[in-house]
């Protein structure tokens, strides 16, 4: 069966949407809404912990892009999300029957594994 979207484009546009994450951890690490969302029992300031993510998501996209240590990036990011569903929205989920995010991330660590899975670097 012929594909009808080549897989390297939606790997591209998946990289493409990781490192637009990234780069919104960076811009909104400062804002009280968002810096609320880290555990209180994670060390440190919050800020640092959004910073890291960014950084997370920003090293995935660019190993997607260049098609290196594409699989490892990949996991790596997949646990990474599920790690924000059982700390970060899970509480919500439960609280408010807020169960966009922890969806949302689910979807996105899936499309890492997928990826990875296809990876052979």
């Amino acid at each position: 069966m012929t594909k009808l979207i080549p897989t390297r484009l939606a790997e591209v546009g998946y990289a493409l949407v990781m490192a637009a994450f990234g780069a919104l951890h960076f811009q909104n690490a400062h804002l009280e809404q968002v810096q609320k969302n880290i555990p209180s029992f994670f060390p440190g300031n919050a800020s640092l912990w959004i910073y890291l993510s960014g950084i997370g998501f920003i090293l995935a996209a660019l190993a997607i892009l260049i098609n290196k240590w594409k699989r490892v990036a990949c996991y790596t990011l997949a646990v990474m999300l599920i790690v924000f569903i059982l700390v970060v929205h899970l509480e919500g989920a439960i609280k408010d029957h807020d169960f966009y995010q922890p969806l949302k991330d689910t979807a996105l660590a899936m499309a890492a594994i997928m990826i990875g899975n296809n990876s052979s670097k």
